[in-house]
């Protein structure tokens, strides 16, 4: 099997909150060290702007888990499955579509790659 070659920018490209879309799924990259050497990727859902009355540049996310259930955080029901994450709309540098996130972990896997090679 064999992947397409493609060229990486040396820079993230994540969404930003202009182009999230409600229903659509994203994908949230961090890396738990400086080094950048240990990613991490959880699938979330965009539930939507400023789902509180006070809230003012507010975007949330919801787990996949409870989505794929049909659980949405409009409901009338209070729900414990159901897992929203918030920020500011100006903090999405983390949240990216499946191909840039995908770019986000081949970097990785080359700067891993290089830190064995001279460590």
């Amino acid at each position: 099997m064999r992947f397409e070659e493609r060229e990486l920018k040396p820079y993230a490209e994540p969404v930003t909150a202009s182009e999230l879309k409600e229903g659509e799924v994203y994908f949230a990259v961090n890396n738990v060290d400086n080094k950048m050497l240990i990613p991490t990727m959880e699938t979330v859902v965009f539930a939507g702007r400023n789902l509180d009355p006070d809230d003012v540049g507010k975007v949330y996310f919801q787990d996949i888990d409870s989505y794929l259930q049909g659980i949405r955080h409009d409901s009338t029901l209070e729900d414990d499955r159901i897992m929203l994450s918030c920020g500011s709309e100006n903090e999405t540098k983390h949240i990216f579509t499946f191909e840039n996130a995908l770019n986000e972990l081949m970097k990785c896997a080359l700067r891993r790659r290089k830190a064995q090679s001279t460590g």
